[in-house]
């Protein structure tokens, strides 16, 4: 028998509250409802019920959220990486994330690359060149699109 003593309000009150702040995926919604001391079998039930109702949906949830991730710049490893550590099916975030343009994210990378390089300038070429790379890289870009938006700004940004 848990020491821990049984929450006051109902497990799906709880839930909607959460829900209330942003938009949850199942497992981050278990995950708080389970530390707040909810039962599994009735966090279980009332998932259910706001699925049922449309409250809760992985699927949607994945599209949001891959989409705010490239509004904010990132890459498409990165919103892997996001959309794996908020409990969502590999499947169902290969998915969200198969919208993504090739074409769009290598132009956001171009752009950040065209930013960095320009606050990096005065630096020499190699060491910026390097930095933007990186910075690209933990953004969660793939290698070549870093390279290709790094060099790609760089010839940009070349008096004529």
């Amino acid at each position: 028998m848990s020491t821990r003593e049984r929450p006051r309000t109902s497990v799906k009150d709880r839930a909607l509250r959460l829900l209330s702040v942003r938009s949850r995926s199942r497992a981050e919604l278990r995950i708080r409802l389970v530390r707040a001391g909810y039962e599994p079998l009735e966090i279980e039930e009332a998932i259910a019920d706001l699925e049922a109702v449309g409250l809760v949906d992985d699927e949607r949830f994945a599209r949001e959220y891959a989409e705010h991730q490239r509004r904010r710049g990132m890459g498409r490893r990165a919103g892997m990486a996001a959309l794996r550590g908020k409990g969502i099916d590999r499947a169902v975030a290969e998915q969200a994330l198969g919208e993504t343009n090739p074409e769009d994210e290598a132009e956001r990378a171009f752009e950040l690359a065209r930013g960095r390089l320009e606050r990096l300038r005065g630096l020499p070429p190699d060491i910026a060149h390097r930095r933007t790379v990186g910075f690209l890289l933990r953004r969660g870009y793939e290698p070549i699109i870093a390279g290709s938006a790094v060099r790609r700004a760089a010839a940009d940004m070349e008096p004529r």
